[in-house]
């Protein structure tokens, strides 16, 4: 398993009428949590998109628990509990300043050759990044 964490703040362009972090913007800040893990992991999307692999999200589900507000410390956890094939999942815990659980979400991505628009197998630089982690995985 992976598991690594962000902090973003929450602007006020970010929250609605009600003063919540407006809904879609959850799926903005798990993007932003998935592209820094995979760069500390030593994949960069744009290198993946210069050699012809691009992810498109396949499926995106969330549960909300609790508002975040403007200006609120979010944490987002994000993990890979499983090891990657041509599908990767994503799964993410947004904690608030005191550690109240907000949200759990999961996305996932599908390993597709840019040019095909096809799902592939991913390349052996894509696997080797996830082997230290999942060495007991077939």
């Amino acid at each position: 398993m992976i598991e690594k964490s962000i902090t973003v703040r929450v602007r006020y362009a970010e929250t609605d009428r009600m003063g919540y972090v407006y809904y879609g913007n959850y799926a903005v800040y798990f993007e932003v949590a998935r592209v820094e893990m995979l760069r500390e992991l030593g994949l960069s999307y744009k290198k993946l998109e210069d050699s012809g692999i691009i992810l498109p999200v396949l499926e995106f589900t969330i549960q909300y628990k609790k508002p975040a507000y403007y200006d609120d410390l979010l944490t987002i956890k994000t993990y890979i509990r499983k090891k990657p094939t041509a599908r990767i999942v994503f799964e993410y815990e947004t904690f608030n300043n005191e550690g109240v659980l907000l949200n759990t979400a999961q996305v996932t991505l599908v390993v597709v050759n840019k040019e095909t628009g096809k799902p592939i197998l991913p390349t052996s630089e894509f696997n080797g990044v996830f082997i230290p982690y999942f060495r007991d995985e077939k």
